[in-house]
């Protein structure tokens, strides 16, 4: 038969299954669940719409299971049910109360919505911020659905991610487990719109120009703002053509998206940005914790783990442990976890967290059944493919090893022996570095993963790699970029990549459909940028002086990889990240208030010399 049948086929097979399983799971709420809707009044007066699913089996008291959304909680109407209730199957065929809530200011519930709103440090009665509509909420709960046990969880991916994190400031007595997957947590350093202090071009466009619409009454999504259609579907040329980021909202938005005004009136980090950071707050956390993330998470990666570490530097003695897998964004329940992109990671990640953490996690604070004996860090490693157990995150088995970047494309462990020795090239940011090969409509979910062979041929992409490996080596922990480096400009972006080289004997993948070339594979196993100018302090950006020797230190998200025996580890150096981030004009200047003219070309070097070593430190697990 055709190879190309017979996919085609599996394809069928695999959307007939899919759908089947949606009609069981809808089949399933309908028969074993009534649902109610109800307008909760928070303190202030403001009602919040909250749909309430309860088992109609009244044999015995339930937990309550909370998601607190601004994604809405579609459908409306006590006779329209939700196709499945919880992240998986299992947890809905496990029975609990599962609550959907639209946040304040969002699609059915009454109020003004405010992206990340900070807590509130006003006293008094209506002082209101997501703990108190939380708080506010769970009362109301225990108080008024019958057959409760007066047990309270709360989860949710991404957005609702930091409103499970929010959960837990002056948390309700009955809030007894709280699971942040994946949380938002901080634009402006690490997560969704600011990497590093610069703007995520496509993720903040994308997302606010359908998401940051004002609503100017209560509204279901059929009438609500739709999607933005792209007038050119190559979204390189789409962002490179538009000029600058001040001619897309000029173009496009004028001044009605919020979240793009608030970009363009805090260009650095202020206390707008700061009263949004939920982390100084996560102090005197009650409920046991359980926070999620990916290693290959697009939006949240940066949140996961900085969650985590807040809560556990801030509260030593409290339940708080740490889940995090191979995964995308929200990919432990959106995915079986077996593969991502091109790499295949031998076992089913999703499904073992699923039946190993999140149901026996849920079931054992809410429920008080099961025994949940998680670690304190349970890490899927990549590359040895295997699930490993830590006392802390990250491990204190680990030694810190300097990898030097060296002359001719070298990487080492040894420090350069010359006295002058540098990488010099031209970075222009008219003809940026892409983030992926190929073309897209949209920004792919698998470039944190993918082959970068593409970038290394670039003449503004500086590569340097390793001898082929004797032995394992296991990074488990943070990777930390220092760089020495100058520039005839007065501003500069800075990417850092950490690849993993695969043997030119590597075999392909069976099957093959996309006809991938595992020989010299170059996996991206983390990527990171910094706004140059941001490099001493986010909050005084300063410029670089033309031609000066200066150092660039700083911090990728966190990372647990085995580079295999026969493999190379690879850095990869570039100043820009295209249109992933946007485009430094390379010059100290306001960056959301450039012209295209302002965008020029500068010359950079790169030093590793006796006096002048560049290298990344990283987490080595002994």
């Amino acid at each position: 038969m055709n190879p190309c049948k017979i996919l085609g086929l599996l394809i069928c097979l695999f959307l007939s299954s899919n759908l089947m399983a949606q009609q069981s799971d809808s089949a399933y709420v309908k028969e074993n669940y009534t649902k109610i809707e109800r307008k909760i009044q928070m303190r202030d007066g403001v009602k919040l719409f909250t749909s309430i699913y309860i088992p109609k089996n009244q044999s015995k008291k339930y937990p309550f299971l909370i998601n607190r959304t601004p994604y809405t909680v579609a459908p409306y109407g006590e006779d329209k049910f939700k196709l499945s209730l919880g992240n998986f199957p299992a947890m809905m065929r496990e029975g609990f109360i599962f609550v959907y809530q639209d946040v304040r200011g969002r699609w059915m519930s009454e109020g003004t919505f405010e992206d990340i709103r900070p807590q509130t440090l006003k006293k008094g009665k209506t002082a209101v911020d997501e703990s108190t509509d939380t708080y506010d909420t769970i009362d109301w709960l225990v108080k008024n659905i019958k057959n409760n046990n007066g047990n309270a969880g709360i989860y949710g991916i991404s957005y609702p991610g930091f409103y499970s994190t929010t959960s837990l400031p002056n948390s309700h007595p009955a809030l007894k487990a709280v699971s942040p997957q994946a949380p938002v947590t901080d634009w402006f350093i690490g997560d969704d719109f600011h990497h590093g202090g610069s703007l995520f071009l496509m993720d903040a466009f994308t997302f606010m120009s359908g998401f940051g619409v004002p609503r100017l009454q209560p509204i279901t999504p059929d009438k609500g703002p739709k999607g933005f259609k792209f007038p050119i579907q190559d979204n390189y040329r789409f962002y490179l053509e538009a000029g600058s980021v001040k001619n897309l909202k000029d173009k496009y938005f004028a001044d009605s998206i919020k979240f793009w005004n608030d970009l363009f009136k805090h260009p650095n980090l202020d206390t707008f940005w700061k009263a949004r950071f939920i982390l100084p707050h996560l102090k005197n956390v009650k409920p046991a914790v359980m926070v999620v993330g990916g290693f290959f998470d697009a939006e949240d990666a940066y949140g996961t783990f900085a969650t985590y570490k807040a809560i556990e530097k801030q509260n030593p003695a409290a339940k708080n442990i740490l889940v995090a897998g191979p995964w995308f964004h929200g990919g432990w329940v959106r995915s079986d976890g077996a593969s991502f992109g091109d790499i295949n990671f031998g076992k089913t990640t999703s499904i073992d967290y699923q039946k190993q953490f999140e149901l026996p996690f849920f079931k054992h604070y809410l429920k008080g059944e099961g025994d949940f004996n998680a670690a304190e860090a349970n890490i899927f490693v990549t590359g040895s493919n295997e699930w490993k157990k830590f006392t802390a995150w990250p491990p204190k088995e680990v030694e810190t090893k300097n990898l030097y970047l060296q002359p001719n494309g070298k990487l080492a462990f040894e420090k350069v022996g010359r006295t002058d020795s540098w990488d010099e090239y031209v970075s222009d940011p008219n003809n940026p570095v892409p983030y992926q090969d190929g073309v897209q409509t949209r920004r792919t979910r698998e470039y944190m993963i993918d082959d970068q062979r593409f970038a290394a041929r670039r003449p503004d992409v500086k590569t340097y790699q390793t001898d082929a490996l004797t032995e394992d080596i296991t990074l488990t922990g943070p990777v930390l970029a220092n760089l020495v480096v100058s520039t005839t400009g007065t501003d500069a972006d800075y990417v850092v990549k950490l690849i993993d080289v695969y043997p030119e004997d590597e075999p392909n993948p069976k099957p093959n459909p996309n006809n991938i070339i595992m020989g010299g594979y170059e996996m991206l196993v983390r990527g990171e940028i910094l706004r140059g100018k941001y490099r001493n302090s986010f909050e005084k950006p300063e410029p670089f002086v033309p031609g000066a020797i200066t150092k660039v230190n700083y911090a990728l998200p966190d990372v647990a990889h085995t580079f295999k025996k026969g493999h190379k580890i690879m850095v990869q150096i570039q100043n820009s990240w295209f249109p992933l981030a946007d485009r430094n004009p390379q010059k100290f200047m306001d960056i959301y208030q450039a012209e295209p003219g302002d965008f020029q070309k500068a010359t950079h070097k790169i030093y590793h010399d006796t006096s002048n070593s560049s290298y990344i430190s990283l987490s080595v697990l002994k």
